[in-house]
């Protein structure tokens, strides 16, 4: 039996015709009501969909506090630390708590439009002070501070396009046979194209991959909320020299249900997870239009591993088996350690000044954006 959200998509389809993958996405994750991330359902951890750094454990928040700290004391007088996409509020917590360790204070700011997660964070966070949440960034700019947001851009919809051989078209989702199926038609906007000319990206004939417009105005609002002060983005992507590689042809779309992967991005929406890889150099080069200079560029492995994680397992009593595994899960290369990337970027800050998380990073000249 079809969902209320698959009628709604299906009924929209066929008064409107086809609607383009962009707009499949954002029903399917963000309507209000019956979309995935509008559920009070459970969707992050071992009883959810998916992991996250901050679902392993407290160590990747710890390691992120403290790279906060420092860029509140480059910073000093009294910064916001603002957290974008703070899902159930299990980071802000731990970033809070090792704040109260190295004590350090600050006004935090979670910056969240859904009634259901705020909710959520509000409960987890409700023996902390200082917290407080805005439906949008404006309502906190201009500020000056330390900005940061894990696996947030990688959930943006985005538009899906394919080279052919007359040219660059965007895929539409129709509704055929009972099925949702796609075809190809012209760009629904020519901000398409000009995505790939101010990148420098040609693609080749056959070649489909993902452009993540809504990353591109997010970073812009960004750099304007933005006064003074540091940008730290945590995700799953690549720089556009590798992520347009020839084995990457078929794009890097993907849903996630049960902690199972699926190429069928079409299948139940509202109930499964749909993301695609961040495109970094586009980060650098809107964020740049907007006065955010690019401070470094690594994956999540070297950025801990330079903030300190070993030693902080050693801190104590010693090392614990559980934060050990905890710890391999977060740096392994293969894994969260060299998928996830660690941008950081900064306004109206000494651009020689080299962040902690980034001190210590071996083949440094290989993280190129």
């Amino acid at each position: 039996m079809p969902s209320a959200l698959e009628e709604l998509l299906v009924s929209k389809i066929a008064s409107e015709g086809p609607i383009t993958f962009k707009e499949f996405m954002e029903l399917a994750l963000y309507h209000p009501e019956w979309g995935y991330y509008s559920s009070s359902a459970s969707r992050i951890g071992k009883e959810g969909d998916f992991f996250t750094s901050a679902s392993v454990g407290d160590l990747f928040g710890r390691m992120l506090a403290r790279q906060i700290a420092e860029m509140v004391d480059v910073l000093g007088g009294s910064p916001t630390v603002v957290e974008m996409g703070a899902g159930q509020g299990y980071l802000a917590r731990d970033v809070l708590l090792e704040f109260e360790r190295l004590e350090r204070s600050c006004t935090y700011c979670i910056v969240e439009r859904s009634p259901a997660m705020r909710t959520k964070q509000q409960e987890i966070l409700k023996d902390l002070t200082h917290v407080e949440w805005v439906d949008d960034l404006g309502d906190v700019a201009p500020f000056c501070g330390v900005l940061f947001s894990n696996e947030l851009v990688d959930s943006f919809p985005v538009h899906l396009v394919e080279m052919c051989e007359d040219g660059l078209k965007e895929v539409y989702i129709s509704f055929e046979d009972g099925e949702f199926a796609e075809t190809l038609r012209e760009p629904s906007t020519g901000e398409i194209e000009k995505y790939f000319r101010e990148l420098g990206v040609t693609l080749s004939v056959g070649f489909r991959t993902e452009v993540n417009l809504e990353a591109v105005r997010w970073i812009e609002l960004v750099g304007d909320s933005l006064g003074k002060g540091f940008v730290i983005t945590v995700d799953y992507g690549y720089p556009s020299h590798e992520l347009y590689q020839p084995y990457r042809s078929r794009g890097t779309l993907m849903a996630y249900k049960g902690h199972r992967t699926s190429e069928d991005v079409l299948a139940q929406p509202g109930e499964q997870d749909i993301t695609s890889h961040v495109n970094f150099s586009a980060l650098k080069h809107w964020g740049e239009k907007v006065g955010l200079k690019t401070l470094g560029f690594t994956d999540q492995s070297h950025f801990l591993l330079s903030l300190g994680l070993l030693d902080l397992l050693n801190e104590g009593d010693g090392l614990e088996m559980s934060q050990v595994l905890k710890a391999k899960t977060l740096i392994m290369p293969g894994g969260m350690g060299d998928t996830f990337k660690v941008l950081i970027q900064g306004k109206g800050v000494d651009e020689g000044w080299f962040p902690l998380g980034l001190r210590e990073v071996p083949r440094r000249g290989s993280f190129r954006l």
